[in-house]
């Protein structure tokens, strides 16, 4: 039985982290699997698979569900949930931040989580924005990123959605990364995720004329939003490459990323 099982969860998260870092930066791309646009899909057709059953999960569930929250919940409310999700995920900021050598992005987090918890009624009212405390996020995904880990190929993932290898093992890694996940007691601990899936469900409502463009009106809604998620993740990371290096924006910095790439 391997030793790290007999670890507490804490002392196993570095583990969990170089496994997963060695496992993303493994494999480079083969630079003829690249396209123009710096998109890498090695694995489209399996993909399309998960794309369709995300859309028909979406259409048959969260769609309806997330309408019907929106009408049902105010908006207040709503911001309130969200806010408190947020919050509560301001540690794992924090743990990503220093990981990147971060400490001013790491120090934000730290100031926003305190003065939202005690100020904010836990969390429920962004007080740290009120106070101009600048909103700070990131995740492990960023921190491979930093570490020079490559993007690896694009994956759709049942539920979860759209993402990168990179993306897909940082989500993993973040299921370690918050403390607050150790030293809550039960039920406390599972607040967070709660929040997250309500704020998640309210956002499906609020901006459903959009989500139900991408995927119910363009011609091809895979490729529409693999196209949408890989250009607004790149520009998040600051990254002005593609999956095989080469700059996938070159011929036209501005273009549209909603446009349909495959519009007539």
């Amino acid at each position: 039985m391997p030793v790290y099982r007999f670890l507490p969860p804490v002392a196993r998260l570095p583990i969990v982290i170089l496994a997963l870092a060695l496992v993303s930066a493994c494999a480079a791309p083969d630079p003829a699997a690249v396209s123009p646009d710096g998109i890498y899909d090695p694995n489209e057709a399996r993909n399309r698979k998960v794309h369709a059953f995300n859309r028909s999960l979406d259409k048959a569930v969260l769609r309806p569900a997330g309408r019907g929250y929106s009408k049902a919940v105010p908006d207040g409310i709503e911001d309130s949930i969200g806010n408190f999700a947020t919050n509560l995920a301001q540690p794992s900021v924090m743990v990503n931040s220093l990981l990147q050598g971060d400490f001013r992005g790491a120090g934000l987090s730290t100031v926003r989580f305190l003065t939202n918890t005690v100020l904010g009624f836990g969390g429920l009212v962004d007080a740290a924005t009120e106070f101009k405390v600048p909103q700070h996020d990131t995740d492990f995904g960023e921190t491979l990123y930093v570490w020079g880990v490559g993007e690896g190929p694009y994956v759709e993932m049942p539920i979860i959605g759209p993402g990168t290898r990179r993306d897909a093992a940082g989500r993993v890694v973040d299921l370690f990364t918050n403390p607050l996940t150790y030293s809550l007691p039960s039920p406390e601990k599972y607040y967070s995720t709660g929040a997250k899936l309500a704020s998640r469900l309210g956002d499906r409502g609020r901006y459903s004329d959009t989500v139900d463009s991408i995927l119910y009106e363009s011609a091809d809604s895979y490729a529409q939003t693999r196209l949408i998620y890989l250009q607004n993740r790149r520009f998040e990371l600051g990254s002005s490459v593609g999956a095989d290096g080469g700059d996938p924006y070159s011929d036209d910095p501005y273009s549209d990323i909603y446009e349909d790439p495959y519009a007539q």
